[in-house]
């Protein structure tokens, strides 16, 4: 799964990198620790526009009365995505790519105790994940919500994690995004041999409110 992030890139960099236009609203400055519920930067695309967005990381179905009527969706699984009830039409209408600079997995020690482990691009180029989008609205609250997709976890992964984000590579960005039409599916697998850069850190960052650079030093 991916259940933790950091988003340490500039958002001028990313809406660059998307060819997009940036929201006015983006979350702003170095992110060690992004968790869910929090906000994320979103790349879509509407009729070949593309644009820059916040959007609630937790997709939100939209038969959920309350942001708390079900389990909190911060993943949807490639596997089943299509068959999803909850996820099914986004799949197919509603996809997104989902920026970051790395992200969190844990491991644990003999006595228990979660050990975090950071993944990001060897090279120190931008991760960009697969996600879908979903709107939703209930009693005068409103969220655009987002899920990051994953898949079965490849070799440099799975010593630490059964599942791992699905990571599109620039060439695929349209294709992802709807501009290219059908196909997207093929994109649903395990990062390249030799992306990921993975190392112990701080066991701090277990804590959802700890904050800063030293979060992804390597311990």
């Amino acid at each position: 799964m991916c259940g933790r992030l950091s988003m340490t890139h500039p958002m001028e960099a990313m809406a660059r990198l998307f060819d997009a236009v940036p929201s006015n609203d983006l979350p702003d400055g170095e992110r060690y620790n992004v968790c869910p519920t929090q906000t994320l930067a979103v790349a879509t695309s509407d009729e070949g526009t593309r644009r820059l967005r916040p959007m609630r990381w937790g997709f939100l179905p939209h038969w959920y009365k309350s942001t708390r009527d079900g389990p909190l969706l911060i993943n949807a699984r490639a596997e089943t995505i299509a068959d999803k009830p909850a996820f099914r039409k986004a799949v197919r209408a509603r996809r997104c790519l989902v920026p970051a600079t790395g992200f969190y997995e844990w491991t644990k020690d003999a006595d228990g105790n979660r050990l975090p482990w950071y993944f990001t691009p060897g090279d120190g180029t931008p991760l960009v994940f697969a996600g879908i989008w979903q709107d939703w609205e209930r009693d005068g609250e409103a969220y655009t919500t987002v899920a990051i997709v994953t898949c079965g976890a490849g070799p440099v992964m799975s010593e630490i994690h059964h599942r791992e984000p699905v990571r599109i590579a620039p060439e695929d960005f349209a294709l992802w995004l709807g501009e290219k039409g059908e196909g997207a599916a093929v994109l649903m697998k395990p990062a390249p041999d030799g992306l990921y850069r993975r190392y112990r850190v701080d066991p701090k960052v277990n804590s959802n409110r700890a904050e800063g650079p030293d979060l992804v030093e390597p311990l």
